[in-house]
């Protein structure tokens, strides 16, 4: 098996090896994977975080030896918590980062960042403050960036910043945790699922209290929640169909 780590800001991951092919997800800047398949132009990875797959420039990733892989694996996780930072390479150029991305890698890049800026609270109570600071951004499929997300890279991000990791699509989300029977029932932190008209989980948002959700749907903004699902004020109608509330931390 053979390893690598993403040494760039922010590197597609595309569902086939062609630069025009969907974009699946993103890999992040510190963020470790196994290869488990190599071609010439492209390799297929498996995230450690998430085990979600795709494939990635062969041109965006720098290979690490098992013993470092596992090394990260098993340390600490810092990210990096402000919207926005910078890192300075061992050629004192530097390289933007977004937040979560994962800054206890960078000795194995090389890389310098203040690290006492990357600490993070393991604490529900912050997941909504964190999600407060992504409002606006604009929708991305794919996405896991202050610069462009989708509604499961949302989620799994901020709760990532949370100490805890998400599975990436909403459908795998809604897989983990404990089901809730009302609305009442939950608390500021909580997932909200929504299925499509096959029965199919096609979206995710984040609960706040007094029934709102805050979620990306064209950008990340905060909507109405009842029983029948999400009701956007703007349009006078009910964007998505509740499907169920999970109580995952």
């Amino acid at each position: 098996m053979r390893y690598g780590i993403c040494p760039i800001s922010i590197a597609p991951l595309r569902s086939e090896t062609s630069d025009a092919s969907e974009m699946v997800s993103q890999v992040l800047y510190g963020e470790i994977f196994k290869i488990v398949e190599s071609r010439k132009k492209w390799s297929k990875i498996r995230l450690a975080h998430d085990n979600y797959e795709g494939w990635i420039d062969n041109k965006q990733f720098q290979e690490i030896e098992a013993e470092e892989y596992h090394h990260l694996l098993k340390e600490e996780h810092y990210y990096s918590k402000d919207l926005i930072a910078h890192l300075t390479h061992e050629d004192h150029t530097l390289s933007t980062i977004t937040i979560g991305a994962q800054v206890s890698s960078t000795p194995f890049l090389n890389d310098l960042f203040p690290i006492d800026t990357a600490k993070i609270n393991f604490s529900k109570s912050q997941l909504i403050n964190n999600a407060l600071l992504f409002l606006n951004t604009p929708y991305l499929w794919g996405g896991r960036t202050p610069l462009g997300i989708d509604c499961s890279g949302f989620s799994q991000l901020i709760y990532r910043l949370n100490g805890f990791d998400l599975l990436r699509d909403a459908s795998e989300q809604a897989t983990q945790g404990e089901v809730l029977s009302f609305i009442e029932e939950s608390e500021p932190g909580d997932l909200a699922f929504f299925d499509n008209q096959e029965g199919k989980i096609t979206h995710v948002g984040i609960i706040m209290s007094d029934n709102y959700i805050v979620h990306a749907h064209g950008k990340v903004r905060i909507d109405r929640l009842d029983q029948s699902g999400i009701f956007n004020i703007e349009k006078n109608i009910h964007t998505h169909k509740l499907r169920v509330i999970k109580k995952v931390i």
